[in-house]
């Protein structure tokens, strides 16, 4: 087997049904299989799955969990790439779909090519589910040739639609950190990086859809829990890659432990908001007026600040009556 082509889906039943027309009409010279993986939807998607699977025996295997197996998607995500028979595996979300025919033999001839690149990935079409104007992903000036250096930053670097990306399989256990992570794709690429450089095709060959059922909408930036699981994963990472890039990456935590001051969980609180301010003081290492109003802000005791503000209040409005 060649390829295995994983879809990843969850409730998306207005849509699966168009992202496996688009991996059906791949025409290559070689064979490939088809896994998807239902990680227990209630719409309608499994029994679209079934039928698809029914009408195509020997290409799609359907792997429907008896379970919802959580992790916003991650294990089922594991479970369907540990069936994958394939030399590479081409993933998929349930909600996006491919446009080029040729998308799959145009990837694999890149790789057999390249046996030092680990994984390729190529341009797509951002559509919205607002109706907004669609744009491609990646700029013109999208580098042909990546490597670890370039995933790794003081923010998060995300630059390969899911959909868009085929790898080797390789990776035949994941590490612990990474199954804690909410975010399979991004530890996932710094992962395959260690085995080989990630190319980049400029052809446009699927559409990236911005939808409300998407993962990235599971995202949620002013929520403690999600930052927290941020923050392990770069931890995770940076421990992965031998603390090689260990200033930028604390840099990048820092950004986390910032935002965890406005989350929903510590916004209103003292404790332990304060503790987080001084872990993003330590990390993030910030300027001298930036450090002052964090320490003001966050870390410094309500009542104490209370009690400044009347010293202060008190100290001018004396002064002001003794120079009139």
């Amino acid at each position: 087997m060649k390829v295995s082509v994983c879809i990843i889906t969850y409730n998306q039943v207005n849509f699966i049904g168009e992202a496996i027309e688009s991996v059906v009409s791949q025409k290559t010279n070689f064979p490939f299989e088809i896994l998807i993986g239902d990680d227990f939807s209630k719409d309608g998607t499994r029994e679209l799955i079934t039928d698809y699977a029914n009408r195509y025996p020997d290409l799609i295997r359907p792997v429907l969990h008896p379970h919802n197996m959580g992790q916003n998607g991650l294990f089922n995500t594991l479970a369907t790439y540990r069936l994958a028979k394939g030399e590479f595996i081409a993933a998929m979300d349930g909600d996006d779909y491919w446009t080029d025919p040729l998308k799959l033999q145009k990837q694999v001839d890149f790789l057999q090519a390249h046996p030092d690149f680990s994984t390729c990935f190529h341009n797509a079409l951002i559509t919205w589910e607002d109706g907004s104007p669609s744009q491609e992903l990646n700029p013109p000036d999208q580098k042909a040739v990546c490597t670890i250096e370039d995933l790794i930053g003081e923010d998060e670097i995300w630059f390969m639609a899911t959909s868009s990306v085929m790898f080797r399989n390789v990776i035949k256990e994941y590490p612990d950190w990474f199954k804690k992570s909410m975010s399979g794709d991004i530890p996932r690429y710094v992962l395959l990086a260690k085995y080989g450089k990630i190319g980049y095709l400029p052809d446009v060959m699927s559409v990236y859809r911005k939808n409300r059922n998407g993962s990235s909408f599971a995202d949620r930036e002013d929520d403690a829990r999600f930052l927290k699981n941020r923050i392990e994963m770069y931890k995770g990472i940076n421990q992965e890659l031998n603390y090689q890039f260990d200033p930028l990456l604390k840099k990048n935590i820092a950004r986390y432990y910032k935002k965890m001051l406005h989350s929903q969980q510590y916004r209103n609180s003292y404790y332990p908001k304060n503790l987080m301010a001084l872990k993003y003081l330590r990390l993030g290492s910030p300027g001298r007026q930036e450090t002052r109003e964090i320490l003001r802000d966050h870390v410094v005791p309500p009542v104490l600040g209370r009690v400044y503000s009347a010293l202060a209040i008190g100290i001018y409005r004396l002064r002001k009556s003794l120079n009139p």
